[in-house]
């Protein structure tokens, strides 16, 4: 046979080889795509592990901080004492709530007692009180120290004069703001009798005193006249002792509303009952954060229905 003659079959059956190969592949690889077409879905490799360097950790969700709502506790441990210390208008708040917590909860006892709210508040800071009874809201800078602040009642400041004063007319709000700026210093400057005017401020650390300062005397301060006389302490008893028959004098509400011997004067022809009076606060309980399990339950109890009702029968 020829060279030529051997050349031609060896390259028909190149061709040959070459065409089965190719069916080959175009088959295989039309069958992988219809499988991945009836399945759907195609395989995705799995991320990267944490563990690579490369890849950002995954973000970690902070549980949101506590908020002021307690729940009220069906016991209490035995031997539970809470500690308060605080303003003077919450003395009858106080005391309700002891007669009622240590009656619904047996073997606590609740321990106060009422040296202002600026001792209060710096008991609490201190450690030796639990709780403060404050008649004024926190700084920004005591809710810096971690205090919380849960108010707990609205009160209204009301101005005493003892019920012998001749004076048996109200007055309106620019008249105690001279009055107590020292600006106004005889009744017949309101309509009263010719005698002299005797004022009885509150001690600063008193909140009653603070809040007078920022609701009634709009921030201006107290006046400096003789006829105006600082109290030594922040107790609503010896002021009204002190009235006599020239004097004007405020406290919480609560604390003169059934006394016998000193009458309320009404502002711009409002009395604190009234929902318009002018002069209305809120009273808080303070704690420092974290709460600890005794406040946690007092608290528990005094956001209760059963706590809102001692508070309000007062």
């Amino acid at each position: 046979m020829s060279q030529k003659n051997e050349t031609l079959p060896l390259i028909l059956a190149l061709f040959i080889t070459a065409g089965i190969l190719g069916g080959g592949y175009w088959w295989f690889t039309r069958k992988q795509s219809g499988d991945l077409a009836q399945n759907g879905s195609v395989s995705t490799p799995p991320a990267s592990s944490s563990n690579d360097p490369n890849t950002s950790p995954p973000a970690v969700t902070t549980p949101p901080a506590s908020g002021t709502t307690f729940p009220l506790l069906p016991s209490v441990p035995a031997g539970t004492v809470v500690n308060i210390d605080g303003s003077t208008s919450m003395v009858q708040i106080n005391t309700a709530l002891k007669a009622k917590f240590e009656a619904r909860y047996p073997d606590t006892a609740i321990v106060w007692q009422s040296q202002g709210t600026e001792k209060g508040i710096a008991a609490v800071l201190a450690g030796s009180a639990e709780i403060a009874a404050i008649s004024r809201p926190l700084t920004p800078q005591e809710e810096a120290q971690g205090l919380v602040a849960i108010p707990i009642a609205q009160d209204a400041i009301a101005l005493v004069v003892s019920k012998n004063n001749p004076f048996q007319r109200g007055l309106t709000q620019a008249q105690v703001m001279g009055i107590f700026t020292g600006q106004i210093t005889d009744w017949s400057q309101v309509g009263g009798k010719n005698s002299q005017i005797r004022v009885l401020n509150r001690p600063q650390v008193s909140g009653t005193h603070q809040v007078f300062q920022s609701l009634v005397l709009n921030g201006n301060n107290f006046g400096t006249s003789p006829n105006i006389q600082t109290m030594p302490r922040d107790e609503t008893t010896g002021m009204m002792q002190e009235l006599r028959l020239d004097g004007i004098g405020y406290a919480t509400f609560n604390q003169v509303v059934d006394q016998q011997t000193v009458r309320v004067v009404a502002v711009d022809g409002l009395t604190p009952e009234s929902a318009n009076y002018p002069y209305k606060r809120e009273l808080f309980y303070v704690y420092k954060n974290p709460p600890t399990g005794s406040v946690a339950a007092f608290l528990g109890y005094i956001t209760s229905d059963e706590g809102k009702g001692a508070i309000a029968g007062q």
